[in-house]
């Protein structure tokens, strides 16, 4: 079989098969298989299971496989089979209208459609078949990338190719977690290498200390998109250097810092070979922001000076981060980061302490890559309202001496993609239920509220569907792990019993990190007992994840949890399942009753796994933490409550008493009150599914994305560079003249009539007095019309105190660049012990208030 993707993006790929020799009925299977637009779509999962259903299920559902090892007599067979052809042509239509119907890109932006938007991530998870993802970033990206296609956003994702993947998950009969290496054969999966017009691997360069590393350059069609991925396994390369896209997130500092030079230089080196023509570069966490160093290096060879070559780049990134704690961000010691970027530094000497101030940390010699990204992206994000507020106060020093909320960073809240993670039985319902253009328009909160006219017998019917599915292929795992560990036969047998679909059923999976606390809800046994082995009320909990194989810590939690499970008392009632991957998650948000999720508050960026559930008619149980804090309404779900406030061991001793007893006086009543149709739990469900699936879906996200980033960077970007970067000039020349001369602006005198002559007071309110305060401010060389002068105080409100920022006006000029402002404010506050006054630099052309971290107060 031979196969090609040309150079470019979109749908110009072709499948030259010249050895398969499909006949003419099923010639386009090869173009259903090689776009993972498959993953989303359950009639085309349905054809390629159709083919060999038992084969389908053991090659983790992977099309392409599939096509390469059935034997030429079947497709001759299947190419007369009216059943199958009728599927066939069905998906095919639906592909088709796909790929030719407008989309909400294209009405709502079809001014916008001739640039790209370049997403970078170390990882994406679009589809088991695909193993090149470990956990929740990748998931996320994958799902980004297929809304984005959903909504024709021109999105081009950039990421490595990883041999090895991630690595499979075995449990031993002692629980500790065996990590497999698994080699793949990228010729059997979906997706395909770039070659040039001469039939050439596309490769790249990229200088990685004192050599040189080629990398081939392989696509990934994901609907109307594309995603390359950058592989250096390749002849010729050292095989120190043919290991660097051997395996996600293995190794030491030199294997993640060359990984990252891959993935951000060789990266914009790859859309350049491509010929895209990109606007915007979105960094999918600190991993790519490397991008920012080569795209600052083109610049340079084009004649921009540095500080010019910075701005462009700032003003054509967004950045998001995934991290709130400081410690999960990457940062390396600064002589490494010399020496894997020598060769660049020795070509531009002149830059390097330039280079090199955009990485550094204020207290500690190392180059961090979040604050390289923080500094080369003007717009910044993190990803649930809460993680926002703790990456404004993790970063507040970087940006100057403001309060918290005003850091510029904001949030754009995770979602999930509805088309993959839907139980199929359940769209079928909702179809039946919801207008017909649902799914098209699944953002619109009004249209969910025919959830409500689903009959509860046929919601809760479904999900008995699903859940029993679930038991059946957690009994496999099970027997699995106990036939390979050499369990003796009735041991394997006994496995058949394990479960009940009668019972209350919790899941939890997510990766093993310690913070997710997977064992808190082993801090008392004793009501664990009770709980589970109540005989006429039930519960029992399914367990699954990966920890990394460096996190000994993680690794411990997984054999507690399996010791457990071991436990006479919990056996068959308790299970951990082993290698947690994107199929076995479907199984689980589509088929256990309620999804908790406990971690360290607020450690949860986000979380997407709870979301998923969401969807499918799962009732969360979790921390309010990450999108929960948001999410939750109070009727939707539970809460585990604890003190926010209160010491670690204190947190984790009240959150452990709410699980338990929101357990027995809350979840379990409900679940077990209605027998064998539970009318209150259906409508917590239906609850569920309407106020959650509107908003936690990638639609949403995407279209936030594009609204409120994508497309204001594009249009900022576009002007700034207009007239030969006249624009962009001007602010980078005005930003390196503010710095310079900022220590001459001082606040000279702020008069509030408590410090001199009193001023009247004056009524603006009828409830409230106020009076007139002065500011005297020297500007030297800066104008004071590029300041904002402003009076700060504080003021409280139900949920606490709140800044609120006073624009004072220029009042008069009194020679010398010294200016007098004035603002009225409430009459009891007093300068410095009420309130301050600040002056900070703007522009028209800044992307936000405090683009420069330059604040002078007093």
């Amino acid at each position: 079989m031979t196969y090609e993707a040309k150079v470019g993006d979109g749908m110009n790929t072709k499948f030259p098969y010249t050895d398969m020799n499909l006949p003419q009925a099923i010639q386009r299977l090869p173009e259903l298989a090689y776009n993972v637009w498959f993953s989303w779509n359950q009639d085309a999962l349905e054809l390629f299971a159709q083919i060999d259903r038992e084969r389908w299920d053991q090659i983790l559902h992977n099309p392409v496989r599939l096509l390469v090892e059935t034997d030429p007599a079947v497709w001759e067979s299947l190419s007369r089979d009216d059943r199958f052809l009728q599927r066939y042509e069905h998906v095919l239509k639906q592909w088709d209208h796909y790929r030719s119907e407008p989309t909400w890109f294209e009405k709502t932006y079809p001014e916008q459609l001739a640039y790209r938007i370049a997403y970078f991530s170390a990882e994406f998870g679009f589809h088991e078949s695909l193993p090149i993802y470990s956990g929740g970033l990748g998931i996320l990206a994958g799902d980004h990338c297929k809304s984005a296609s959903d909504l024709g956003i021109p999105l081009t994702g950039i990421g490595l190719l990883y041999k090895k993947g991630y690595f499979n998950q075995k449990i031993n009969t002692a629980g500790s977690q065996q990590a497999e290496d698994v080699v793949y054969d990228f010729t059997k999966l979906p997706l395909l290498p770039v070659l040039t017009d001469q039939g050439e691997r596309l490769a790249v360069q990229v200088n990685l200390g004192d050599r040189i590393v080629t990398l081939h350059i392989w696509q990934v069609l994901v609907g109307r998109n594309s995603v390359y991925l950058l592989d250096a396994d390749i002849e010729g390369n050292s095989p120190w250097d043919r290991e660097l896209t051997g395996q996600l997130y293995g190794g030491n500092q030199d294997i993640r810092i060359a990984q990252e030079v891959l993935l951000g230089v060789g990266g914009v080196k790859a859309l350049r070979a491509l010929n895209l023509p990109t606007a915007v570069y979105h960094i999918n966490e600190g991993h790519a922001a490397f991008q920012a160093i080569e795209r600052i290096r083109e610049q340079l060879e084009n004649g921009v000076p540095f500080h010019v070559a910075v701005e462009i780049i700032r003003a054509s990134s967004v950045f998001t981060t995934h991290t709130p704690v400081p410690a999960g961000h990457d940062a390396f010691p600064i002589p490494m980061v010399e020496y894997y970027f020598s060769t660049l530094f020795s070509r531009w000497k002149e830059h390097k302490q330039a280079w090199m101030k955009l990485g550094l940390e204020d207290s500690k010699p190392l180059f961090n890559m979040t604050h390289l990204a923080l500094n080369t992206a003007a717009l910044r994000n993190g990803v649930s309202k809460l993680h926002g507020q703790v990456s404004r106060e993790m970063f507040r020093s970087f940006h100057g001496n403001i309060d918290e909320r005003e850091v510029p960073i904001g949030h754009i809240t995770n979602g999930v993609h509805l088309a993959t993670w839907l139980a199929p039985e359940l769209k079928e319902l909702y179809d039946r239920f919801l207008p017909g253009n649902w799914q098209a328009n699944q953002t619109n909160a009004d249209l969910w509220r025919s959830i409500e006219l689903i009959p509860s017998e046929s919601l809760w019917e479904i999900h008995r569907q699903l859940k029993e599915r679930l038991i059946r292929y957690a009994r496999a795992n099970l027997r699995e792990q106990r036939r390979r560990n050499d369990l003796p036969a009735d041991k394997v047998e006994e496995v058949r019993g394990f479960l009940s679909a009668d019972a209350l059923t919790i899941g939890f999976a997510r990766r093993f990190a310690t913070y997710k606390r997977a064992n808190l809800i082993f801090n008392d046994l004793q009501r664990l007992d009770r709980l589970v082995n109540d005989p006429q009320r039930p519960v029992q909990f399914l367990f699954a994840g990966k920890a990394h194989p460096a996190d000994h810590p993680g690794q411990e939690m997984i054999r507690e949890i399996y010791r457990v499970s071991q436990m006479d008392r919990f056996r068959g009632k308790i299970v951990l399942l082993e290698n947690y991957d994107m199929n076995l998650a479907r199984y689980l948000v589509q088929g256990v009753d309620v999804w908790l999720n406990n971690p360290r508050r607020p450690y949860e960026a986000s979380g997407t796994s709870g979301q998923k559930a969401a969807l499918n008619g799962v009732i969360n149980f979790s921390i309010l933490d990450g999108w929960w804090e948001e999410g939750y309404d109070g009727s939707n779900g539970w809460s585990i409550d604890g003190s926010q406030e209160a010491d670690w061991q204190m947190q984790e001793k009240e959150n452990t008493e709410s699980i338990y007893r929101k357990l027995e006086q809350e979840i379990v009543p409900l679940y077990y009150n209605q027998g064998k149709l539970p009318h209150q739990w259906a409508a917590r469900m239906k609850r569920s599914i309407r106020t959650l699936a509107p908003v936690y879906n990638t639609d949403r996200m995407v279209m936030d994305y594009t609204n409120q980033t994508y497309i204001p960077t594009l249009k900022r970007i576009l002007s700034l560079i207009a007239d030969d970067y006249d624009a962009v000039t001007k602010v980078a020349d005005f930003k390196q003249f503010v710095y310079a001369n900022w220590h001459f602006v001082r606040i000279l005198e702020v008069n509030d009539g408590a410090n001199g002559k009193p001023s009247p007071p004056k009524i603006t309110d009828a409830r409230q007095p106020s009076k007139e305060v002065t500011a005297t401010i020297r500007f030297g060389p800066i104008w004071y019309r590029d300041t904002a002068v402003e009076l700060v105080y504080y003021e409280e409100r139900p949920d606490g105190w709140h800044p609120v920022v006073v624009a004072m006006e220029p009042l008069k000029e009194l020679g010398d660049r010294v200016v007098q402002y004035r603002a009225v404010i409430p009459s009891h506050l007093q300068h410095r012990a009420h309130f301050s006054v600040r002056v900070h630099p703007v522009s028209a052309n800044f992307a936000s208030s405090f683009e420069l971290p330059l604040v002078t107060s007093l």
